[in-house]
């Protein structure tokens, strides 16, 4: 069963600033009721002002705060639609990689993914359905020199994406990773992006009308999919 956006309760990581802070300001828009989770707290609360939004200050690569998180700001209740956003990308030779710098990146962006879906995943069937969105990249996608742990986490996350399409799609439950599929303007791209892509690239509101598509229409088709976030805003644009 789909809800409209404005009856719907969404979770998002990652939404102090950035594509997280776009995505929660565009549902918002719609009147969903938001739960907000970032580590930033000065970003976080700015923007739980702004949307309404609960928030949890929350370091998401610790499995309790993560569970934590999401009690606070679900208060229990049932969420409809959760977009794992949040994510660490620190660029550097694998020789220099340390565990901790590995394990932290794995964490926050694969093990808080499958603890945040295991929260909401009795909530969702119990209410015939629900979506849960992955933030990928070009990085679960391909291999890049100096991502070892970043391209190692997104790749595990499109992996648990298809997994729990399958396993979720007799409940009404659509998994799907989207990618942004355009050179976005973010605090990470901003450390990160060489100066081509800058010159290239999109402020990230422009792609958040793809999570509010994805979160309305719940397709089937779009199960177990990688979706490209530029290509559905784009389409939205043009209807």
């Amino acid at each position: 069963m789909t809800r409209p956006l404005s009856e719907q309760r969404v979770v998002v990581t990652g939404a102090a600033q950035g594509l997280g802070a776009a995505i929660a300001r565009a549902f918002a828009a719609e009147g969903a009721a938001l739960g907000l989770i970032d580590v930033d707290r000065d970003g976080l609360e700015a923007v739980g002002r702004e949307t309404g939004g609960a928030i949890a200050v929350a370091d998401l690569s610790d499995p309790r705060a993560t569970r934590d998180a999401l009690a606070a700001v679900t208060g229990g209740r049932s969420v409809d639609t959760l977009i794992h956003n949040a994510a660490i990308l620190r660029p550097e030779p694998f020789a220099a990689v340390s565990f901790e710098t590995f394990r932290a990146t794995l964490d926050v962006g694969l093990q808080a993914g499958f603890l945040l879906t295991q929260g909401v995943w009795d909530g969702m069937r119990s209410r015939g359905g629900g979506a849960l969105i992955f933030v990928s990249s070009q990085s679960g996608i391909r291999g890049f020199a100096d991502e070892t742990a970043y391209c190692a986490a997104k790749h595990g996350l499109e992996g648990l994406s298809k997994c729990l399409a399958m396993e979720g799609e007799a409940a009404g439950i659509l998994s799907c990773t989207v990618t942004p599929g355009m050179a976005m303007r973010t605090p990470m791209s901003e450390r990160n992006y060489p100066p081509e892509l800058k010159r290239t690239w999109v402020e990230p509101d422009r792609l958040a009308p793809a999570f509010l598509r994805i979160a309305a229409e719940r397709r089937p088709d779009w199960n177990g999919r990688r979706l490209d976030a530029w290509q559905l805003s784009q389409e939205t644009e043009t209807t």
